[in-house]
């Protein structure tokens, strides 16, 4: 009886660790799609509700601001919720922040937006101290599994939604709102794991994200650098996603093709976001690493500053978006890496995407002025490259052998 009983602890154990993986992978599946899924949408919506280049692009920066506010909170709320109920917490305002921005009110799409950012903060700050509690031995891998998880819905979600919206006439509020499905799927796998937790009286075990008072991650200077790795990095993403799209038309592109090179520069990250965590974490310091993948962004955007042919354009996507989702794995795996333990990580991670985000937040918005105000790309692009430089800075002191809190 008693190796019975043994034998059906351990399987639900080996039940409850599979609910978890898939609960982390299905949380990855929704950190992107519900802001990828924007860029080739956002001269459409523009058109349709009548917003200047400046103003539609909040669609993007919106969910970054929300970003910045809900990241230190998010460790807080899993400490007295725990981190399993937090994120189904996080998941359920996703959905509705998704329901809200398909509807053709300038309210609600704002409003919407900013729900949207609120829900995906939560995952995106517990989902690192998660790995690190539940996975210590595989933390490179599973970083590696999250990160492409995110890459193959963002680009998914990129690749889609004009042929959604005009292809199959949906128009652009059904093409946004699908994203609500893996949504919903995440939302119930966590509250299964939640259950599961409250009947085997494991929500002690699972409050990790308990903080100290007091805490030094804001007075460290590495944790500050991590941040700024990530906001500038996270910046020119997210006005690639915005912007990408309307450079290509301006160059002769047709918007369908524009919106496939979007998909293509995101499909680039599939690959690559699955190989840098697993380097970066077998490397002493990461500096050669930060170097080496930037300099890809700045040959890419030097070509996209001519008028380049349909081949040198296919090149410049190619460089940027590798070392777009290079930078962004990087980032992530710097919030494991650059921390000692589960809850020294889930302080970084809200930190560093409170922090970085807002700076992020700036980016579509200051982009997409320059561009109402110079009517040229030219402004924009060699901007960029002055922030691919920061980056650089920055990284080569984020990518040193210490720990944020030594």
């Amino acid at each position: 009886m008693d190796e019975q009983k043994l034998l059906l602890i351990q399987k639900d154990d080996k039940f409850y660790h599979a609910l978890i993986f898939i609960g982390v992978i299905f949380v990855a599946f929704n950190l992107r799609p519900a802001i990828t899924s924007i860029g080739p949408l956002i001269g459409t919506i523009r058109d349709d509700i009548g917003f200047s280049n400046w103003s539609v692009a909040l669609l993007t920066s919106l969910p970054l601001i929300a970003f910045a506010i809900m990241s230190p909170i998010a460790p807080k709320l899993a400490n007295k919720l725990s981190n399993e109920m937090t994120l189904v917490l996080g998941l359920f305002i996703l959905i509705l922040g998704i329901c809200l921005r398909s509807i053709s009110i300038v309210f609600l799409i704002f409003f919407g937006t900013f729900l949207v950012g609120l829900g995906i903060a939560i995952c995106n700050v517990l989902l690192p101290g998660v790995i690190k509690e539940k996975f210590p031995a595989k933390i490179a891998i599973m970083t590696s599994i999250y990160t492409t998880s995110m890459a193959i819905f963002a680009t998914s979600a990129s690749g889609i939604s004009v042929p959604l919206s005009e292809g199959l006439g949906l128009g652009w509020q059904v093409s946004l709102l699908v994203w609500i499905i893996p949504a919903i799927i995440g939302l119930f796998v966590w509250l299964i794991v939640y259950t599961k937790n409250k009947r085997k009286k494991m929500n002690e075990q699972a409050r990790f994200f308990e903080t100290k008072t007091g805490s030094g991650i804001w007075k460290s200077s590495l944790a500050w650098k991590v941040a700024l790795f990530m906001g500038f990095q996270s910046l020119i993403f997210y006005v690639t996603i915005s912007w990408l799209p309307e450079l290509l038309m301006d160059r002769g592109m047709e918007k369908v093709t524009a919106g496939y090179m979007l998909s293509y520069f995101q499909f680039l990250g599939i690959p690559v976001s699955f190989i840098i965590p697993i380097i970066a974490v077998k490397m002493k310091t990461q500096r050669l690493l930060v170097i080496g993948i930037n300099m890809f962004y700045i040959i890419g955007i030097l070509i996209l500053l001519n008028k380049p042919s349909f081949v040198l354009i296919m090149i410049a996507i190619t460089l940027i978006g590798i070392a777009s989702s290079a930078n962004f794995a990087l980032s992530l795996s710097f919030l494991t890496i650059r921390a000692k333990n589960a809850r020294d990580a889930a302080e970084l991670s809200g930190m560093a995407q409170s922090m970085g985000y807002l700076l992020a937040a700036i980016g579509p918005i200051f982009i997409g002025y320059l561009y109402d105000l110079t009517h040229a790309w030219t402004i924009p692009l060699i901007i960029l490259i002055v922030i691919t430089c920061i980056i650089i800075y920055v990284g080569m002191s984020a990518g040193q052998n210490k720990y944020v809190l030594e």
